[in-house]
């Protein structure tokens, strides 16, 4: 599983999906230009420590990106083993929620400003929305991803047992909400 970020805008939000892909495991794909330098203060202060302990990786271009993950393109498709790529996008017409994810998908993010060009839509195997509210137009770039990135990894048991939830690590947080809720039962 890969997610991919499509020329981002807003180093707070790419700093975000950094830190997402290094503490979930997964892959992480720039496409640039971006709208800010990728060595920003912003982006580093989003990812925080972050940005060592993941994989990710600059593609020049939508065509490098492209080059790099189906170097054959005539071998790709369905059923040839290579990886789907699957547009999250408010002009999606199928719910993420009713879609079957495989371990290889990528998910690509498009600008927080402009989502993707036509060129790109056409491309994707598939093109998944998040369903909202009437009225409502969109979601942060960040939280979508984390969205769709949590269902894919719930389908595909992409979720690592023996991480955080078993090894008795724990954060400030959760440690306060569970002093709370033994003081409730007294």
């Amino acid at each position: 599983m890969r997610i991919a970020l499509y020329q981002p805008d807003i180093p707070q939000n790419c700093g975000a999906l950094i830190r997402l892909a290094a503490c979930l495991g997964v892959g992480l794909d720039i496409i640039e230009p971006c709208g800010f330098l990728l060595d920003d203060r912003r982006l580093r202060r989003a990812g925080l420590d972050y940005h060592g302990l993941g994989e990710v990786c600059r593609h020049r271009s939508w065509e490098a990106f492209r080059s790099a993950l189906w170097p054959n393109p005539e071998a790709a498709g369905p059923g040839a083993g290579a990886p789907r790529l699957l547009l999250l996008t408010t002009g999606g017409d199928r719910p993420y929620t009713d879609f079957a994810f495989a371990a290889t998908d990528i998910l690509l993010l498009g600008r927080e400003s402009a989502g993707v060009p036509p060129e790109v839509h056409a491309v994707a195997d598939a093109r998944l929305v998040i369903p909202l509210r009437p009225g409502r137009r969109s979601l942060n770039v960040a939280q979508a991803g984390a969205m769709v990135l949590g269902e894919a990894l719930r389908q595909t048991g992409g979720f690592r047992s023996g991480d955080r939830a078993s090894d008795g690590a724990s954060d400030g947080a959760s440690d306060q909400a569970g002093k709370a809720d033994e003081g409730a039962d007294r």
